[in-house]
């Protein structure tokens, strides 16, 4: 009998993956449980709409990180931060306010989980930062801390 896991199962396969078992397994274990669906013409056309669906929606995450990345790379975002008098930073400068300069000065929503700030920004000046957007996409850029 040939079913398609719904889930994982030990010994058997991993959720999404067609198998051919014993039928009193099929029937009594996984399907009466639910974990897994009898693999019918009809359920095999669901599960590739499933997958194609999930592969576009990578697709398209790929390409919108890629955009993204294009018109971050190597640019200079500006982050405006109050410095006492001897000039060192109230604080410091975190990825949530470099998130904010890009989507203000380009227009891009980048998360700040995503950006990685290769030092502690404490002070004006410029520094070398990196978007990781996604698996294999990612832009240098320059964060450059003015007095505001």
């Amino acid at each position: 009998m040939k079913v398609i896991l719904l889930q994982d199962v030990k010994g058997t396969g991993k959720k999404g993956e067609v198998h051919e078992v014993k039928d009193g397994y099929g029937v009594n274990f996984l399907i009466k449980k639910g974990l897994a669906q009898e693999a019918t013409a009809k359920n095999l056309n669901l599960l590739q709409g499933q997958k194609d669906s999930a592969q576009h929606k990578i697709d398209v995450d790929i390409a919108n990180a890629k955009e993204i990345a294009a018109k971050l790379q190597d640019k200079k975002v500006n982050v405006a931060a109050k410095a006492g008098q001897n000039g060192r930073l109230f604080g410091t400068v975190t990825a949530k306010e470099v998130s904010a300069a890009i989507k203000q000065e380009l227009g891009c929503d980048v998360d700040k989980k995503k950006i990685v700030l290769n030092l502690k920004i404490e002070g004006f000046g410029d520094y070398a930062a990196e978007a990781r957007l996604y698996a294999g996409v990612s832009a240098k850029f320059t964060v450059s801390v003015v007095e505001g």
